[in-house]
């Protein structure tokens, strides 16, 4: 078993070049699967004698722990590749996996802030004239995210390299090891001017270094990142809740509703397939259905005593 998730992580790694997120979650869910495994086979793990039947007890034990679907499906979808892979490469004479079926899962519409919330968010942090890096940084990390609809590891992942500030332009690495070129407005370059010069004049910048970084001077984690969004969430409205996602899922929102095609938001966001970004017209069609409701004055059923004919 473990030479065979040896395997299976190079194969990730080298031939279908996952990011390190993706394989991260990988080999944790082999790690959780093969420990399943041991106490069924005490006295050491056959894959040739895992059936379809093992799988589906596995499952059982995922649903009997409270995972929720998503995660559960994610699961299985590590199941299948590893079994894919081990009958591919002759380790195993049949596929125990391909007899599964994937519960059907439920769509959930994307939050999403309003143009008003997500300016407010962005601009929470010190203006750049306040000369403080953390904010400086904050300030441009915010105006990045909403810029470009990144994830949080490319965002932490970018290098001085990839980001063309003269073009307003950032060259990323995504899902798959895929490159594509995003955009950015002029407050986004204003705030990585600010911040970058004030990282020089610290004596903080490296050419080849990470764009952002934390107060010693390494790499930014994705869970800092979402530690810099939540420590300015009160400047939200009306409160709530928001995360570098919901920033990602307010960008292709707020483009789709100003005009912009599903095709060209699909490139920005780095999709690999357009049903993944239909999920924005979802979003759009529910935040207009929102506004007629609010709005028009015969949008809503009335209450019987507004209902009633006014006396004769």
């Amino acid at each position: 078993m473990d030479r065979a998730i040896k395997d299976f992580e190079a194969h990730l790694r080298d031939e279908r070049r996952v990011s390190d997120h993706t394989l991260r979650n990988y080999l944790s869910d082999l790690a959780q699967f093969r420990s399943f495994l041991k106490t069924l086979f005490p006295a050491g793990i056959d894959l040739k004698s895992v059936d379809t039947l093992t799988l589906r007890a596995y499952l059982g034990f995922l649903h009997q722990r409270g995972l929720g679907k998503s995660t559960v499906m994610r699961k299985l979808a590590t199941i299948r590749s590893f079994f894919r892979f081990l009958h591919r490469e002759g380790r195993i004479a049949f596929n125990p996996a391909r007899a599964l079926h994937t519960p059907r899962q439920v769509r959930k519409v994307p939050r999403v802030l309003t143009e008003a919330a997500a300016a407010a968010l962005v601009e929470a942090p010190p203006q750049p004239d306040t000369k403080t890096l953390a904010g400086l940084r904050d300030r441009a990390l915010l105006e990045l995210l909403y810029a470009t609809g990144l994830r949080a590891s490319e965002v932490v992942g970018l290098d001085m390299e990839r980001l063309l500030l003269g073009e307003r332009l950032v060259r990323v690495v995504g899902k798959g090891r895929k490159e594509r070129i995003v955009p950015f407005g002029e407050p986004a370059a204003r705030a990585l001017e600010g911040y970058l010069a004030a990282r020089a004049e610290a004596g903080k910048l490296r050419p080849g270094g990470p764009v952002f970084c934390n107060l010693r001077g390494g790499r930014l984690t994705s869970r800092s990142l979402q530690r810099i969004v939540e420590r300015y969430l009160p400047a939200l409205p009306e409160g709530g809740d928001a995360s570098p996602h919901t920033l990602r899922h307010s960008f292709a929102t707020h483009l789709l509703a100003r005009g912009a095609d599903l095709r060209t938001i699909q490139e920005l966001l780095g999709h690999a397939s357009l049903s993944t970004t239909q999920k924005y017209t979802h979003v759009a069609t529910a935040q207009l259905k929102a506004v007629y409701d609010k709005a028009h004055p015969r949008a809503r059923r009335k209450a019987p005593e507004e209902a009633q004919e006014p006396d004769a």
